[in-house]
């Protein structure tokens, strides 16, 4: 009889992070709706530090309703609370809250999911809203064709007031979708969503997508401000680099000061650039993701009305293009105040050389004059020895002749002089020539 092997025994040992990763294509799956309901979506961010409170936060609401908390490290949870659904998610910078309950009220959005929770536990939610919406599920009106009718101007006044609504149908013609973003009285923006003949599932993605585009573009936003403010900053950079190449062009012998000017240059351009492209940076992924989200939407165009990606298109690309411009713009400053001041540096550095030559030269000149002169005084220093020593020689001769010795002194005297230059002559070649071998092998 054959043995079937476990699977686990087929395989290498696993890589430590398999089974996490095999569950995040998994993970975030969207809730499954049904009309009629209702949700509220809060979009909170949140710093680093706070992470720890967030779950903190959340474990206390369980333990008021009595369910378990999300395990430690957990970046997404969901659980029933009573008559509501609550859906947690973490993602880079932000958390999202997702709230459900089955149900509409006759007056629309006059009791949010969000009234459901425990007092004060939705503003004690640590960090700051970006994005907070409401919105409801309905069961679209059929038309005699088969299309779902499209709500008339009163139905739009009464969700959304007098403001400019933006809808499609969206999962190719499954539903209909509208908004008008707007931040109402209460703090919510609100988006309605009507469904013709979707599945629940399909409704519950179409919804979280309708959610996520908002809170999306307003993560992309947040660089607008940043590109705002350097934008003044940018033009006076490049203004005082425009003088300053103009300066280097003329030049006027002030390459040091200029030098320092370009250098002080360098150090704003960089010190903006550090300061920004992170946020320039995600931004570009959050934009990249509010136009995944509308694509997977599958709109079709209802006549009248904007739909979401022209919306986005004339409203929201404006922004992110300016953001765009101003974070190229600081890397071409960057570029170009790096290649000024290397440029500058060359021209100091060749100037410098120069300088360093002519002072070399002049070393030299010195040092041939002082070995002149030195030479001269050994010339000197050599006819002072053979002096002393021929007089010591005289003295020596004399010292002889009162002896009985028969010599002359000035005889004796007039040799030794001769003979005592060519010592000398000879002892002052060997120094030399001994100190020349030294040198040689000291430049070794």
């Amino acid at each position: 009889m054959s043995i079937t092997p476990s699977p686990a025994k087929l395989l290498p040992p696993d890589h430590p992070e398999r089974a996490t990763l095999a569950a995040e294509v998994l993970a975030r799956a969207a809730e499954p709706l049904s009309a009629p309901c209702r949700a509220t979506y809060v979009a909170v961010r949140i710093d680093t530090e706070a992470l720890d409170a967030e779950l903190a936060h959340i474990a206390a609401l369980c333990a008021s309703q009595g369910l378990e908390p999300p395990p430690e490290h957990a970046t997404h949870w969901s659980a029933s609370l009573g008559a509501q659904r609550l859906k947690w998610e973490r993602h880079g910078e932000f958390s999202s809250y997702t709230f459900f309950t089955e149900g509409l009220n006759p007056q629309p959005y006059s009791e949010p999911v969000a009234a459901l929770l425990p007092p004060g536990w939705l503003a004690a939610v640590p960090g700051q809203t970006v994005f907070a919406a409401h919105a409801k599920l309905m069961v679209a009106d059929v038309q005699a064709d088969g299309a779902a009718a499209i709500p008339l101007a009163e139905q739009f006044s009464t969700h959304f007031g007098q403001n400019m609504v933006v809808g499609s149908r969206i999962g190719d013609g499954a539903g209909l979708a509208f908004t008008d973003f707007v931040i109402h009285d209460d703090g919510f923006a609100r988006f309605l969503l009507l469904d013709k003949d979707m599945t629940a599932r399909s409704a519950g993605r179409m919804l979280q997508r309708l959610f996520e585009i908002e809170a999306y573009r307003m993560m992309a936003l947040l660089a607008l401000p940043i590109a705002r403010e350097l934008w003044p900053r940018l033009m006076t950079i490049e203004r005082t680099l425009v003088g300053l190449i103009e300066r280097i062009a003329c030049d006027a012998g002030e390459d040091e000061d200029l030098l320092h000017r370009l250098t002080a240059l360098a150090t704003e351009v960089e010190s903006a650039l550090a300061a920004s492209q992170f946020r320039f940076g995600a931004s570009r992924a959050y934009h990249a993701l509010v136009t995944t989200r509308i694509g997977e939407l599958r709109e079709q165009r209802i006549r009248g009305l904007q739909n979401f990606d022209e919306f986005m298109t004339r409203r929201l690309s404006p922004a992110m293009a300016t953001c765009a411009t101003v974070s190229q713009r600081l890397g071409d400053l960057s570029d170009r105040v790096a290649q000024a001041s290397t440029l500058l540096s060359t021209r100091v550095n060749i100037v410098r050389e120069r300088q360093n030559q002519e002072l070399l030269a002049a070393t030299a000149r010195r040092a041939a004059l002082q070995l002149k002169l030195q030479q001269t005084v050994e010339g000197l220093s050599l006819a002072a020895i053979v002096y002393y020593l021929t007089g010591l020689v005289g003295y020596g001769a004399k010292a002889l002749k009162t002896l009985g010795v028969p010599i002359s002194p000035d005889l004796v005297i007039g040799a030794a002089i001769p003979v005592l230059a060519l010592v000398g002559l000879l002892l002052l070649r060997r120094v030399h020539r001994r100190l020349g071998q030294d040198s040689d092998v000291g430049a070794t």
